[in-house]
């Protein structure tokens, strides 16, 4: 029952941990990547559709994506969506494909990506801490429905802030490196 607890502990704060690395996949570096698309939705057949869906996005050199739609006349559609998804980039369409290129990041686009990337960082720390907290209110469960002793609730607690503290440090790296590649000129 304890083992069931720390390990359904260990796997919601990993995917806390997979949720944040989704979410620094998004800020743009200022490399060109697929991922920096993963968030367009482009409207198909009446309903919004991920880009990925409808569009081959690929890599044409280190500042430039190739975005080419599965169907041609879907091509002006993905144009527009990429224009107001709001990620400040313009796509040039040369009828068959589009090429996005990456502007040069300012100092000021670094800083402002670089509080984004914070602001994840701290999303994913509370949603950690309340993994724990609820993991320690099951464990209190069990004291209270006699279910394992306080010596138990005490072991348990202390690997569940092991789990915890892990998890944190993971996150704290995770947002060095995301800085360090967004100042990186």
């Amino acid at each position: 029952m304890i083992n069931e607890i720390k390990k359904d502990a260990q796997e919601r704060m990993q995917k806390s941990l997979d949720s944040l690395a989704h979410a620094f996949g998004q800020i743009r570096t200022g490399k060109a990547h697929p991922s920096i698309l993963g968030s367009v939705m482009v409207p198909y057949y009446g309903a919004d559709t991920s880009i990925t869906q409808v569009a081959n996005i690929t890599v044409k050199d280190s500042r430039t994506l190739q975005v080419v739609a599965f169907e041609r006349n879907m091509l002006a559609a993905v144009d527009k969506a990429i224009q107001s998804a709001g990620l400040n980039l313009n796509p040039t369409n040369l009828g068959e494909l589009l090429l996005i290129s990456m502007p040069a990041l300012t100092e000021e686009t670094r800083k402002g990506f670089t509080k984004q990337a914070r602001s994840a960082a701290e999303d994913a720390r509370v949603a950690v801490r309340n993994i724990r907290r609820d993991a320690l209110g099951e464990l209190k469960k069990l004291v209270k429905d006699k279910e394992i002793s306080e010596d138990e609730e005490r072991r348990a607690a202390a690997d569940i802030q092991k789990i915890t503290d892990k998890a944190e440090a993971d996150i704290d790296t995770a947002t060095k490196q995301k800085e360090a590649d967004l100042m990186a000129v």
